[in-house]
C-alpha cells in the first residue's frame, strides 16, 4: 500500500478549511450557506441530522456537484457556502477536498462531525424511513 486511508484523511485535512461545530451552528439561519450531510442514509435514520441539513451521499456527491453530470443537483449551483460534514469528519476531510478540487467553493467541513455535533448537545432532527 503506497497511502494509507489515515494519510488521505490527514493530507485533506492540510488542504481544506474546518470549522467548529459552534461556527457551523452560528451557520444554519444562514440562507447563503448549505449544510450537507454526506453520511450513508442509514446513519441518517438510526442518528437523525442537522437541522436543515442536505443529504448528498458521499458515493454521488462528485456527480451531483458536477453541472454536466445527468445527476447534477441545482443546490450545488446555487452559489452558497457549502459547509459539509460526516459522522466524524473523516469522509468529509476527503470530499470538501474532492469538491474543492472541482472548483465548488467557498466550502468547509465541521470538525469532528455529526458525532462533535451531538457531544455539544447541538440540535438535531429525525429522518424518517421511505
Amino acid at each position: 500500500m503506497k497511502i494509507s486511508a489515515r494519510q488521505l484523511v490527514d493530507n485533506a485535512m492540510q488542504e481544506v478549511e474546518t470549522i467548529s461545530v459552534e461556527q457551523a451552528k452560528a451557520a444554519l439561519d444562514d440562507e447563503n450557506t448549505a449544510i450537507i450531510d454526506i453520511r450513508d442514509i442509514r446513519e441518517l435514520y438510526r442518528e437523525g441530522k442537522i437541522p436543515g441539513a442536505t443529504h448528498a451521499p458521499r458515493g454521488m456527491l462528485e456527480f451531483w456537484v458536477d453541472p454536466d453530470s445527468e445527476y447534477h443537483r441545482d443546490i450545488f449551483s446555487s452559489g452558497k457556502k457549502f459547509i459539509l460534514y460526516c459522522a466524524k469528519s473523516h469522509r468529509s476531510a476527503l470530499a470538501t477536498l474532492a469538491l474543492q478540487n472541482m472548483g465548488l467553493e467557498p466550502i468547509c467541513h465541521i470538525d469532528g462531525g455529526f458525532e462533535a455535533w451531538t457531544k455539544a448537545d447541538m440540535p438535531t432532527e429525525t429522518v424518517p424511513k421511505k
